[in-house]
């Protein structure tokens, strides 16, 4: 009898998913008994579709209206061609830990930054880890048009190894694209991809609060970059910086108002912004956990910012939603009225 071995080398490259290693691993199927073949993801598709039984996590992360995970259609997203790319990628991993440690290699990868990046403009708030991102505009490569096209190239740094990954992953989707579309991007493509199930409520918060930074680092170097005309008028200039709301006058014993007041102001740096605490008119409010903590549970938030400009009321409404994360988990009720400059 004559016994016949059949061995499994380890691959001598890191095995590729829409061009991008997964962490290292050499993902194999056995065949029969006698063949190993490579693991590859599903042919792409245009929709998130297919469902996979799994465990749910001790900690019951709800993200981003789950229940519609694998119904995500990426068009719809509007994602840029890297992050359609690498959702499509993330989606074909058949395991969460796989996805995890792919995060982690990806946080490995992303390039160092100086200490001048690590500074509080910089800083996103709102996550369990330090995050440091910024950006500059630069004209497109290879751009042959008449009219140069400026894109957004994205850096930054976190102390947390799998915030980092998320970081890492924003900046390689969006980085290339114009501000625009980064605007566009709806942030439930991290559903379709299947990270939302690695994600604690408390991380998810972190990266919701990552991509609006970006977004509005994305708005600032655009209208920093396309308005010489008030760079170059010193009091147009000087007006248009006191017009931005940087600071408010904060009340003892009031925290949710604090912190909604310092997240909007921080981020969407708005011209306008005044928050009425309507809650002494629903005293005792069953269901809210705002109430029982500090007795606020109504709000009515009037705000005017360039971050509106071009999106639609329902939009304007789920930026502030996103923003405020679980603040807005123990609010009963936030009334809004959000406006661009342009229409007040």
């Amino acid at each position: 009898h004559t016994l016949k071995i059949t061995t499994m080398r380890r691959p001598s490259k890191p095995l590729l998913i829409a061009g991008i290693p997964i962490a290292g691993l050499a993902l194999a199927s056995y065949n029969g008994g006698s063949t190993v073949s490579a693991w590859s993801p599903a042919p792409h598709t245009t929709t998130a579709t297919s469902r996979r039984s799994h465990k749910q996590s001790s900690s019951s992360s709800v993200i981003l209206h789950s229940a519609i995970e694998d119904e995500l259609d990426l068009s719809s997203l509007h994602l840029t061609p890297q992050l359609e790319m690498m959702v499509t990628a993330f989606s074909s991993i058949p395991d969460e830990k796989t996805r995890h440690k792919q995060l982690l290699y990806m946080a490995s990868k992303l390039p160092a930054v100086t200490d001048d990046v690590r500074i509080s403009e910089n800083k996103v708030p709102g996550c369990l880890s330090t995050v440091h991102v910024d950006c500059t505009l630069e004209p497109k490569q290879g751009d042959d048009s008449d009219q140069e096209t400026m894109v957004v190239n994205y850096f930054g740094d976190s102390d947390g190894l799998l915030t980092k990954g998320l970081l890492a992953l924003l900046i390689r989707g969006l980085n290339g694209a114009t501000p625009e579309e980064i605007q566009n991007v709806d942030p439930q493509f991290i559903q379709a991809a299947k990270i939302s199930q690695t994600l604690t409520p408390g991380r998810n918060n972190g990266f919701l609060n990552m991509l609006a930074v970006m977004k509005k680092k994305a708005l600032d170097a655009a209208a920093e970059g396309g308005a010489a005309d008030v760079v170059d008028n010193a009091d147009g200039g000087a007006e248009e910086q006191s017009a931005i709301v940087t600071s408010f006058e904060e009340i003892d014993g009031k925290p949710m108002y604090n912190t909604i007041m310092t997240t909007l102001i921080t981020i969407l740096k708005p011209t306008s912004i005044t928050l009425t605490d309507n809650s002494s008119q629903h005293a005792g409010h069953a269901g809210s956990k705002g109430w029982e903590e500090s007795g606020e549970s109504h709000f009515a938030l009037e705000i005017v910012a360039e971050a509106f400009e071009g999106l639609s009321l329902v939009k304007r409404h789920q930026l502030i939603y996103m923003l405020l994360g679980e603040t807005m988990q123990k609010i009963h009720a936030l009334e809004i009225k959000a406006k661009s400059p342009a229409e007040v």
